[in-house]
């Protein structure tokens, strides 16, 4: 008997193959997975369907419906629903929008989601309830165990995770697995992870900081007794063996679609008699029309949204060169700044370039504008830092360049290795500094100044910064419990496009307050 396992992981909204800004069609997104999800179903009987996480946040559809429409029926939902998944497994992403959204999309499938180790504190149960799943083809039994990368609190909004526990994801595998074996005796074990591969899988060396954030590495060889792990988060487009799990990726925005083959024996009992692993892109896969009409009424109310006329720039704060505006202020960054900082009331903010396809504000902005540059559901919250704190976030954001053996500045690989992380990379208005590439990591802040003198190491000052930043996210373990003076509960989408909509006429301006040099 075969039996094919396909696995879509960090969707993030992607249904249509589009790209949003440019309107430019793509090769992704769940209308192009469908074609291909039907005609695996066509040639063979035996499918399981699983989606692995960061399914419901990610495009201006996602978020339109979230914010406006979200009294329907989710739409990635009602597209899941409809290409009969067997379950899906919690991503840290699903928490974005708030757990009324994460909740009300769990109700609404005909599938069962999966996690288990988001533990209720209350009950002390799963946070959904079901930690695994297990069906059956032929007599043939095959579980599935979720789980999470239990880094999320250091991201996420704490409101969206109140009252949950994240228990150490390769720990709970190892529990879950050595429990489904005895009790449920699967001919085959699936292990379903929202995470990713913490070391290079040919060499076994680290290629990132040991966190725990990610930990499949580890669970291949920590956790006997699983025959599939599916992977996701990392983005990474991964097919293979290791120590004897097969193991899979499929990189992100459904560009491509993970097939595991699994030829079972069934003459002596039920064995395993081969396993393979391929990824299916999207390329030359026609969209599945079916599935772009199912959510039309969605579509077209998003693009009504989008192409809302908001006000005009006067002069130019659209983006030439990512790594130049990192290198030297650009009127988008201080924009950014100046409307965190007038809406929290205070003199100091930071901010960084989410995405390196990040357009900028044309002449004249709509909503699609501002979206395309600010691409994640971000509150703000001022907190209160010393400047020793400030210095220390600097110095983490200095990190983010490295000089190449003809001593030209570039982009350090950690940032963009095995996962682009140029979010990690902040720029300051209300302070004045200097980072210096030549210097050794940790002694490259050599100017820091505010209000035109010395910024007191021991002095303590009030922030704005977005929410993910505030509570640590990206390194940033300096922020780590710091009093919270002020929390700005509306999305930086909103924020902007109100203060846009107020002032009609925003100006394109620096005052070059700071530098990089090398």
């Amino acid at each position: 008997m075969k039996l094919s396992i396909l696995q879509t992981s960090d969707i993030h909204g992607h249904i249509l193959p589009k790209n949003y800004r440019s309107q430019e069609e793509l090769h992704l997104g769940l209308g192009k997975l469908s074609s291909i999800i039907k005609k695996e179903r066509e040639m063979n009987e035996h499918v399981l369907l699983i989606d692995n996480g960061d399914l419901i946040q990610g495009t201006p559809l996602t978020y339109h419906f979230s914010k406006k429409s979200n009294e329907k029926i989710n739409p990635m939902i009602k597209v899941l629903n409809e290409l009969k998944y067997d379950a899906a497994v919690i991503g840290n992403h699903e928490f974005n929008y708030g757990r009324h959204v994460l909740n009300e999309a769990v109700l609404q499938s005909t599938f069962p989601w999966l996690s288990a180790n988001i533990i209720s504190c209350e009950s002390n149960e799963p946070l959904l309830g079901k930690p695994y799943m297990v069906k059956s083809f032929e007599g043939v039994k095959i579980a599935v165990l979720g789980v999470t990368t239990h880094y999320i609190p250091n991201w996420e909004d704490p409101l969206n995770i109140k009252g949950l526990r994240f228990e150490d994801a390769l720990e709970t595998t190892k529990q879950w697995v050595d429990f489904i074996k005895e009790k449920e005796k699967p001919d085959v074990m699936i292990v379903s992870y929202h995470g990713g591969f913490e070391r290079d899988i040919e060499t076994g060396e680290p290629t990132e900081q040991l966190t725990g954030e990610n930990q499949a590495y580890e669970i291949c060889y920590k956790v006997p007794g699983i025959d599939v792990l599916l992977t996701g988060h990392q983005h990474r487009k991964i097919s293979g063996q290791l120590n004897g799990v097969t193991i899979v990726q499929p990189s992100f925005n459904g560009q491509v679609i993970a097939k595991i083959d699994i030829i079972l024996n069934k003459e002596n009992g039920i064995k395993i008699s081969a396993k393979s692993a391929s990824l299916l892109t999207m390329e030359n896969v026609k969209t599945d029309q079916s599935i772009v009409e199912l959510i039309r009424q969605y579509e077209e109310e998003t693009i009504e949204w989008l192409n809302m006329p908001i006000g005009e720039v006067d002069g130019n704060m659209e983006i030439e060169d990512v790594f130049e505006l990192r290198l030297k202020e650009h009127p988008l960054i201080e924009f950014i700044n100046k409307v965190q900082m007038d809406i929290a009331g205070v003199s100091i903010s930071n901010t960084a370039l989410f995405h390196n396809e990040s357009p900028g504000l044309p002449k004249y902005i709509t909503m699609r504008d501002i979206v395309a540059n600010y691409i994640y559901p971000n509150t703000l919250k001022v907190i209160r830092v010393t400047g020793l704190d400030i210095k220390l976030a600097l110095e983490r954001s200095a990190t983010y360049f490295d000089l190449d053996e003809h001593g030209a500045i570039v982009v350090n690989p950690r940032f963009s290795i095995p996962k682009p992380q140029h979010y990690n990379y902040d720029m300051w208005e209300g302070i004045e500094y200097i980072l210096d590439i030549s210097k050794p990591v940790g002694e490259r802040v050599t100017k820091l100044m505010y209000n035109g003198k010395s910024l007191g190491l021991q002095l303590e000052y009030d922030v704005v910064m977005n929410n993910y930043r505030a509570g640590g996210g990206g390194d940033y373990d300096m922020y780590k419990g710091k009093q919270v003076v002020k929390e700005i509960q509306i999305d930086m989408t909103e924020l902007l496009a109100n203060y846009i909509n107020e002032h009609k006429t925003i100006k394109a301006e620096v005052n070059h307050n700071w530098k990089v040099i090398w």
